[in-house]
């Protein structure tokens, strides 16, 4: 799926906004995220542990944005708690308590997890040219994705979860996020060698591709086309998102222990 919907604004919110305003607006994206993704899975059950399960999840962007840790521990905790205990007073099918639980909790790992890796990330020295790297390496993956495939694609890359993917449009991802890493060596990264910057793409580009066959994966599970419809033509805020949420984590450890700033 392109990330073209969304990427263009969180470019424009690292370049200008501060990082409470940047902090708060991750926050409102992962609370409809969730929201999304909880009833993606659950459909109409189970309404009021959706929206718990949400806006727990969207606190743990607040407390990353003021270094408390230490509470975070204890938020994920509780919500678990009192997850248990409103499945084990209001369930309607004891049958299907483990999988609609088990789905909300996917969600505390799946989302606030990965998307809290940005929040991190912009504490780093040089965060923002990282963050600025990430979401251009993606934009740029899934067009030339897109477009190779649908010129030249024949050979399926995975079609038991993705029919339309090829792996010639997968190798245009690739190639895209290499040039991508190249230029930013030569411009705002300049610590990014010209081998490195070949590893780097080639890395960026394989786990954004796979954060978008994983969340294919979740939606064939669940019987969907889109992850919602929160984007008019476009699918849900998850479809937009999907491959940047395995991209952040791999680019806050590079950006942190690789290269250190």
């Amino acid at each position: 799926m392109t990330a073209a919907v969304v990427i263009p604004l969180l470019i424009l919110l690292v370049a200008f906004a501060n990082s409470l305003i940047f902090s708060l607006f991750l926050a409102v994206v992962l609370f409809l995220a969730l929201i999304e993704f909880n009833r993606m899975g659950l459909a109409e059950n189970n309404v009021v542990e959706q929206w718990v399960a949400a806006g727990a999840g969207a606190l743990s962007i607040p407390l990353l944005y003021m270094q408390r840790h230490e509470l975070l521990l204890p938020l994920f905790g509780g919500a678990i708690l009192i997850l248990g205990l409103f499945f084990l007073f209001r369930f309607s099918e004891l049958s299907a308590v483990h999988h609609r639980l088990g789905w909300l909790c996917l969600g505390f790992f799946y989302l606030p997890f990965l998307v809290g890796h940005l929040v991190e990330l912009r504490y780093q020295p040089n965060g923002r040219a990282w963050i600025f790297l990430t979401l251009l390496v993606i934009m740029v993956c899934d067009s030339c994705a897109y477009f190779v495939g649908s010129k030249l694609g024949k050979h399926k890359l995975y079609p038991a979860v993705s029919p339309n993917k090829s792996v010639e449009g997968g190798v245009g991802g690739l190639l895209g996020s290499v040039l991508v890493v190249e230029l930013a060596g030569l411009t705002f990264l300049p610590m990014i060698g010209v081998w490195d910057g070949i590893a780097v793409g080639l890395l960026l580009g394989v786990v954004g591709q796979l954060g978008d066959l994983f969340e294919s994966l979740l939606k064939r599970a669940c019987g969907v086309k889109d992850s919602g419809t929160l984007i008019p033509g476009h699918g849900g805020l998850l479809d937009r998102l999907d491959s940047l949420l395995f991209a952040f984590p791999v680019v806050y450890c590079l950006a942190r222990y690789g290269y250190g700033g």
